[in-house]
Protein backbone atom coordinates (compact mmCIF):
# COMPACT_ATOMS: atom_id res chain seq x y z
CA UNK A 1 0.00 0.00 0.00
CA UNK A 2 1.50 3.27 -0.99
CA UNK A 3 1.73 6.42 1.01
CA UNK A 4 -0.93 8.42 -0.67
CA UNK A 5 -3.43 5.31 -0.53
CA UNK A 6 -2.94 5.05 3.27
CA UNK A 7 -3.52 8.84 4.07
CA UNK A 8 -6.63 8.70 1.56
CA UNK A 9 -7.51 5.95 3.61
CA UNK A 10 -6.82 7.98 7.06
CA UNK A 11 -9.04 10.56 4.83
CA UNK A 12 -12.28 8.31 4.63
CA UNK A 13 -11.70 7.11 8.38
CA UNK A 14 -11.77 10.80 9.85
CA UNK A 15 -14.82 11.49 7.90
CA UNK A 16 -16.53 8.43 9.58
CA UNK A 17 -15.26 9.21 12.60
CA UNK A 18 -16.37 13.04 12.21
CA UNK A 19 -20.08 11.80 11.03
CA UNK A 20 -20.22 9.43 14.44
CA UNK A 21 -19.46 12.07 16.44
CA UNK A 22 -21.84 15.03 15.12
CA UNK A 23 -24.32 12.27 15.42
CA UNK A 24 -23.70 11.34 18.61
CA UNK A 25 -23.87 15.37 19.45
CA UNK A 26 -27.62 15.37 18.28
CA UNK A 27 -28.53 12.33 20.17
CA UNK A 28 -27.08 13.26 23.30
CA UNK A 29 -29.42 14.55 26.27
CA UNK A 30 -26.54 15.33 28.30
CA UNK A 31 -25.15 18.95 27.68
CA UNK A 32 -21.54 18.79 28.65
CA UNK A 33 -21.68 15.52 26.81
CA UNK A 34 -22.70 17.40 23.59
CA UNK A 35 -20.43 19.91 24.22
CA UNK A 36 -17.61 16.83 23.66
CA UNK A 37 -19.05 15.73 21.03
CA UNK A 38 -19.32 18.95 18.80
CA UNK A 39 -15.28 19.87 20.12
CA UNK A 40 -14.08 16.70 18.92
CA UNK A 41 -16.04 16.96 15.83
CA UNK A 42 -14.24 20.58 15.55
CA UNK A 43 -11.22 19.16 16.03
CA UNK A 44 -11.49 16.45 14.17
CA UNK A 45 -12.53 18.76 11.24
CA UNK A 46 -9.71 20.46 11.52
CA UNK A 47 -7.56 17.65 11.26
CA UNK A 48 -9.26 16.63 8.39
CA UNK A 49 -8.76 19.62 6.66
CA UNK A 50 -4.90 19.53 6.93
CA UNK A 51 -4.85 15.81 5.69
CA UNK A 52 -6.86 16.98 2.87
CA UNK A 53 -4.29 19.47 2.15
CA UNK A 54 -1.41 16.95 2.14
CA UNK A 55 -3.27 14.69 0.23
CA UNK A 56 -3.42 17.25 -2.45
CA UNK A 57 0.19 17.70 -2.03
CA UNK A 58 0.97 13.98 -2.38
CA UNK A 59 -1.62 14.34 -6.07
CA UNK A 60 0.34 17.37 -6.94
CA UNK A 61 4.08 15.90 -6.37
CA UNK A 62 3.36 12.24 -7.39
CA UNK A 63 0.40 12.66 -10.15
CA UNK A 64 0.08 8.92 -10.95
CA UNK A 65 -1.08 8.81 -7.22
CA UNK A 66 -4.51 11.19 -8.68
CA UNK A 67 -7.53 9.75 -8.08
CA UNK A 68 -7.06 6.90 -6.29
Amino acid sequence: MTVASQVKQCVASLKNVEATLNSLAIRSENEQAEEAFRDACQTTRRVLADIEKRVGELEFEEPQYKGF
